[in-house]
């Protein structure tokens, strides 16, 4: 993407947040990062999120994340929007990644720095300093998972400066989202950072979800968003329910190492995580095996799995 105007165009509908694929070792999987990558946007999808805390950015470097935005942005190139997430504690990181990001094409996606005792104030005046540094505006990352939950009178704040091109909203509480629909609705893009209950946020108003499940479960994560882009709220409830049990399995074990596992059964190349997170064992990962062979048996999941 060229500038913020094109980047506010683009952004809606649904993201593929992007698991990193490392190998047993612990080094990237590149080419498997490539092939998930080439998945989605065939199948489809508005767009993907790279290296975010799902794509397990707090174990990487500087160096290996700003490595992986190039080659993601090299591969993608101007087919889709690209997130790419610039998160850091370190102001100085996030500076450098974030710009980088917008050189790229991509869309920097910023949290507030996760240190401690940070007020509003100074939240918004470290946005305005980094808005500056990206040609493609600043994605605001609302992860309360991470650090900080910004209220919706502080993304208030926020949609007010020039550059802020949306928020990706991870406080689903339904007076948030009740809030910031209507208060921000058309000022600027609003995403639903999670699957697992997109659907109240969009029919709220929202632009466009951010999904890891559908890492493993494309096809039918993206059959409901279509459903309920178009009104088709009944089918995609009923969609939606299928893969629950999968959602209650990651909300038991973890992710994105829940999602791995099932991206394996499939033959998606999930690979393995990085520490401190630990692979599911075996009896965790029969478990996700049989909710997959569950799946494979209705026909609305398009769910096959590998031989």
């Amino acid at each position: 993407m060229r500038d913020i105007t094109e980047c506010r165009a683009r952004l809606r509908g649904l993201f593929n947040i992007t698991i990193t694929p490392f190998k047993a070792d612990g080094e990237f999987d590149h080419a498997s990062l490539a092939r998930n990558i080439e998945r989605v946007i065939g199948l489809g999808f508005d767009g993907i999120l790279i290296g975010g805390t799902y794509g397990e950015f707090p174990a990487m470097s500087t160096r290996e994340r700003a490595e992986l935005f190039r080659r993601v942005m090299d591969s993608v190139g101007d087919r889709v929007p690209v997130m790419l997430c610039t998160a850091a504690s370190d102001v100085r990181v996030v500076r450098e990644l974030t710009a980088l990001a917008g050189d790229l094409g991509g869309l920097p996606m910023v949290t507030p720095p996760y240190v401690s005792e940070v007020t509003d104030s100074q939240i918004v005046a470290f946005f305005r300093d980094m808005i500056p540094l990206s040609r493609t505006g600043v994605l605001v990352y609302n992860a309360p998972g991470i650090g900080i939950t910004l209220s919706p009178s502080t993304l208030e704040q926020l949609a007010d400066i020039p550059g802020v091109v949306g928020v990706k909203q991870g406080d689903l509480s339904p007076t948030a989202i009740d809030q910031i629909a209507n208060r921000l609705y058309g000022r600027i893009r609003l995403f639903c950072a999670s699957d697992l209950a997109f659907l109240g946020p969009v029919m709220c108003g929202f632009d466009g979800v951010s999904s890891t499940n559908s890492c493993a479960l494309p096809e039918l994560i993206l059959a409901t968003y279509r459903a309920l882009e178009v009104g088709d709220a009944v089918t995609a409830r009923d969609l939606h329910r299928l893969w629950y049990p999968l959602r209650a399995l990651a909300r038991e074990f973890g992710q994105p190492q829940t999602t791995k596992a099932a991206m394996n059964l499939r033959g998606f190349n999930g690979g393995s995580v990085r520490p401190p997170l630990r692979d599911l064992e075996a009896g965790r990962i029969a478990a996700v095996a049989g909710v997959m062979r569950e799946l494979a048996t209705d026909r609305r999941a398009s769910v096959d799995l590998a031989a």
